[in-house]
Parts: C-alpha cells; structure tokens; sequence
C-alpha cells in the first residue's frame, strides 16, 4: 500500500500579476507613469533566447489579443505558457493570452485558494512575473524613483492583498530594490515587520552586472535576512540568463539545463564563506530539481580537500562545504526520481516539494497522484518531511498536524 500523501506545501509557485496591482497600490504621484495592462494585436512570438528572451510583432493586422503590460520601455505581452493551467500539454504555447482566458488562480487570490485545495495543497508561495523572478525588470529601470515606489506597492500588494485575508493559505515572498543595498536592507526589515520572511535574490547577481555574493557588497543584504529569519529564494532564470549550447538551440534546450544556474550559485554560496559567517542564514533554490546536488557536494568536498591552499578558500572555509549546504540550504523539486533515489546524499531535511502552478510544468490538478507514483514507497515520515515539514521548517511556519 502506497503512503499516504499529506497535505502539500509548495514552495515554488507564480502569480501573473493582475491589471489593478499599481494602479492600485502605487502613491497617486506615480500611477499614471507605473505598469499598465492594455488590450492589443500580438503577432508571431519568438524565442531568442538571453536577457531578451522573446521578440514579437505589436498590433500586428488580424493576430490574436493578448493583455500587453507597458512601463517605461518594456513592453511585456502576457503569453499561454506563462499562465498553462487548464490547457492541453499541446496548447501550452508561447502565444498571447488575455486575462479573460486564463484561469482566475493565475491572478485572484480567493481563486488560486480554490484551486490549491482541489490539489492537495494547502499553503503556496508565489514569484512574480512581471518584476521578473527577482525583480530585474524594477532594476533595469530609468526612474529609479518610480522603480522603488513599484517594488514598494508590489511587496504591500502581496502582504496586503495576495496573502493578507487568505488565512495563511498564501504565504507572502517579498522582492527589493536590487540596484541599491540599503535600501534593499530596508525593505527587508519593513517586509519582516509585517510578517513575510522570504525575500527574492539573484542566483547569480553578477549577471545582473550587479556585485557578485564574493564582494562583501551583500553582507548587509544576508545579515538582515538572518536577523529577521527571512529565507533567500532564488529561482532559476533569476540572473536573466539561462543555460543553452546555441543561440539556435529550441527552448527545450536550456529548459533541460535549468538546473546549471542552481548549481553554479550553490558552488558560489559554498565558498562565499557566506554560510560560515552566517549559519543561520536560510537559502533556497526554487525550480532547481536536485538530482544534480549529490554530485557538485562530491566534487566541492574534494576541491576543498585537494585545493583549498591554492584555491583561496583554506581560511574562508574552515569545512568541508558540504557541512554548510546541510546546514543552510533548502532545494525542491516537482518531478526528479533520480533525486529521490539519492535523498540519503542530499539530506532529508534539505529537500522540499513544489507544484510550480500556473507554468507548463505544474503538476496541476494531479499534484497528489504525481507524489503517490514517485514517492508512495517512501516511509510516512520521510514523505512528510519533503511535501510539508522541511518547507515549514523552512519558513518558519506553525503548523497544526
């Protein structure tokens, strides 16, 4: 008899931001300058694959509507993709979407509640989208002004309104100002003083042409994120740039190496010496997977072991590195047997579990039966712990099992 799946927390889900979010939430001083949604033609969109991702044809004569966000000169077309639930595998395409035709747990809370209980899920934790995974859209931005008032009503949209009447259903995750360390700091401890203690980073600022995690730039940054308990997230794809061969290679390409960013910024974070001088620090790697984590712990060991002299890490990292990832870092997963074949090596207390709702890989609305099939032979506590206790752990939740 397979185990029985509790009641999952997923720590890896996604908001497509609704059209009201800052014109309701921004100072009157900025609405009319901040993000807004319009209705146009949207032809043929292509990948390309970089920083730029996608070119496409606006107004282009008899092409599909698409809700089209603008701000600035960023001109952002909600695509299919993007917000998948309740299509075909074969319909989840790179095309336009409107509002009207995407199910409504893409944008409204209450509906996005509905959604999770017919899925087994009974707390969720949302990156967002148009800010970008960790907010690069607001950092890339000429007014910096109006770019920190958007993060500001962004954070207070998804405290206030996302997560605030949802019962703790919804669990909040803040973004900050990425282009300026104190006022990054101050948006954490604000975050915090309101109850949300996870934070959106880069995995790999550098890409950002941000300082990299090696500078001390950031210190301020993680020491207020362990002061305040507040968990570092990092998803793939938040350094804007994803793994590929070829400029021409098809997007299933970097899509099947995602992974390589998780790993590269694992390695950074190892010997950073971030997590020696910090080790209450929470970090946590989002859509990564983590069949690939038994191995980089093997060869970083094995640098530190051999290279430490030369290597410049013998005093920085008095451990073995793999010490501070079982201390402080969290990975999860949606599909990775491979993964679950190696939990021994990857720490039972590390991994945790996500539905990735509304994106082409969520397991909705069969999140249960996909964990019953890859982890029904596993013993009840060991399923708790990756589906539910590690995440609670986590981000500090009380839970009442």
């Amino acid at each position: 008899m397979a185990t029985e799946i509790p009641k999952i927390i997923s720590v890896d889900d996604h908001l497509v931001e609704p059209p009201h979010l800052w014109e309701k939430w921004l100072p009157e001083k900025f609405k009319e300058r901040g993000p807004r949604v319009e209705r146009r033609r949207v032809g043929d969109i292509k990948y390309v694959g970089g920083e730029k991702m996608y070119e496409y044809d606006l107004d282009a004569e008899d092409a599909p509507w698409g809700d089209v966000w603008f701000y600035e000169d960023l001109v952002h077309p909600n695509k299919r993709h993007v917000a998948a639930v309740g299509f075909d595998r074969d319909d989840m395409e790179a095309v336009p979407i409107t509002y009207d035709e995407m199910r409504p747990g893409c944008y409204e809370p209450k509906a996005r509640i509905k959604d999770m209980a017919d899925n087994h899920v009974e707390m969720s934790l949302s990156f967002p989208t148009l800010p970008r995974f960790c907010g690069q859209t607001f950092k890339e931005a000429k007014d910096k002004e109006l770019a920190l008032a958007c993060v500001k009503a962004y954070n207070d949209f998804m405290i206030e309104e996302w997560c605030g009447d949802s019962g703790g259903a919804l669990i909040p995750l803040g973004i900050i100002p990425l282009w300026d360390i104190d006022l990054a700091v101050e948006e954490v401890k604000r975050n915090a003083e309101r109850g949300c203690h996870s934070v959106c980073f880069s995995e790999i600022p550098a890409n950002l042409g941000l300082p990299s995690i090696h500078t001390g730039y950031w210190e301020p940054f993680f020491e207020v994120c362990e002061d305040t308990q507040t968990v570092v997230c990092m998803h793939i794809g938040s350094s804007s740039k994803m793994p590929a061969t070829s400029d021409d290679a098809p997007p299933a390409v970097p899509a099947t190496l995602s992974f390589n960013n998780a790993m590269a910024s694992l390695s950074d974070f190892l010997f950073s010496g971030i997590l020696v001088r910090r080790p209450k620090l929470k970090v946590a790697y989002s859509e990564g997977q983590m069949g690939w984590v038994p191995y980089i712990l093997e060869r970083a060991d094995d640098v530190w072991e051999d290279h430490r002299a030369w290597g410049g890490v013998r005093d920085l990292v008095p451990e073995k590195p793999s010490t501070y990832y079982y201390q402080s870092v969290y990975t999860c997963f949606f599909k990775d047997r491979h993964g679950l074949d190696n939990i021994e090596k990857i720490g039972e207390n590390n991994i945790t579990f996500e539905t990735d709702y509304p994106h082409t890989d969520s397991t909705w609305p069969h999140t249960k039966e996909t964990a019953e099939e890859m982890m029904g032979h596993l013993d009840e506590e060991l399923v708790y712990k990756i589906v539910r206790g590690n995440a609670a752990n986590m981000l500090g939740l009380t839970l009442n099992d």
